[in-house]
């Protein structure tokens, strides 16, 4: 019989694509056993671990929509100047997760998620993983969502940690640490697209950001045993900016992300059968 992973990867506000993949795997009767998510994946992941059902991803898009249309992403120049001027770490209040989490999410602990989820995060003081397992959730997933730069470091039990995409930017390989043998890979379109050789400084520093964030991810796809089904689901999306991140303001409806991705998804889910 086989374990079912859903592996949400990181993004920002690209991680809407996420919500229309879930639609799809739901539509198809896939269902998981197990939820791994790193970053934005940590936030999807949750919530569909606590209701892995239709309804509760049309409950997860409301929440996407409703963050959109009220601006808590898209906070003004002069508030982010004034935090990182008294800070010198962020631009970002370290209580948006958190509270989006804590009011939107009715599980308090990740033990007691209808599905076993785990998320990670980058311990600063260990320069290693930190994956959470159990205890609160939202503490949890914020740590995960610990953009540096964007975000303070978040501190669980005497640790600082920043986003988990700096360690594990979707952690396909935990997924088959814990048992799985179906895999799911959610991602928000980045890998689907080849690098290109710079020509520009920008573009030397985007390059040399989405190698660091990649290379992990494509070492473990490439070393996947044999009897394991892996299924990275298209995100349907053209090319995306590598500097996209969680504080992108509303320049795309989420809805528009969501829906190219259930498209996609669909007609690869079909393509199985």
């Amino acid at each position: 019989m086989s374990t079912v992973a859903f592996v949400l990867g990181g993004g920002g506000a690209l991680g809407a694509s996420q919500v229309g993949m879930l639609q799809a795997l739901l539509a198809a009767d896939i269902t998981p056993d197990l939820v791994v998510g790193t970053s934005i994946g940590a936030v999807n992941g949750a919530f569909v671990a606590a209701d892995p059902t239709a309804k509760g991803v049309a409950g997860l898009e409301l929440l996407w929509q409703h963050v959109f249309a009220s601006g808590q992403m898209d906070e003004s120049r002069t508030r982010r100047a004034a935090r990182f001027a008294r800070h010198r770490t962020h631009v970002m209040s370290p209580s948006l997760i958190p509270d989006l989490v804590r009011e939107h999410l009715e599980v308090e602990r990740i033990e007691d998620l209808t599905v076993p989820f785990q998320c990670v995060a980058a311990q600063i003081e260990t320069a290693a993983s930190r994956w959470f397992t159990e205890g609160p959730v939202a503490p949890a997933v914020a740590a995960s969502c610990a953009v540096p730069g964007l975000f303070a470091p978040v501190e669980v039990e005497g640790g600082h940690h920043y986003d988990g995409g700096l360690v594990h930017s979707i952690p396909v390989g935990r997924a088959i640490a814990l048992g799985a043998t179906e895999i799911h890979v959610l991602q928000v379109g980045r890998v689907e697209q080849p690098l290109q050789v710079p020509t520009g400084p920008l573009a030397v520093a985007e390059v040399a950001f989405e190698i660091a964030r990649r290379h992990r991810f494509v070492e473990e796809v490439e070393q996947v045993p044999d009897g394991i089904e892996l299924h990275v689901l298209p995100s349907g999306s053209g090319p995306i900016p590598t500097s996209a991140i969680l504080g992108q303001s509303r320049r795309e409806d989420p809805r528009e992300r969501m829906r190219r991705a259930f498209t996609a998804s669909s007609a690869y889910l079909a393509g199985r059968r």
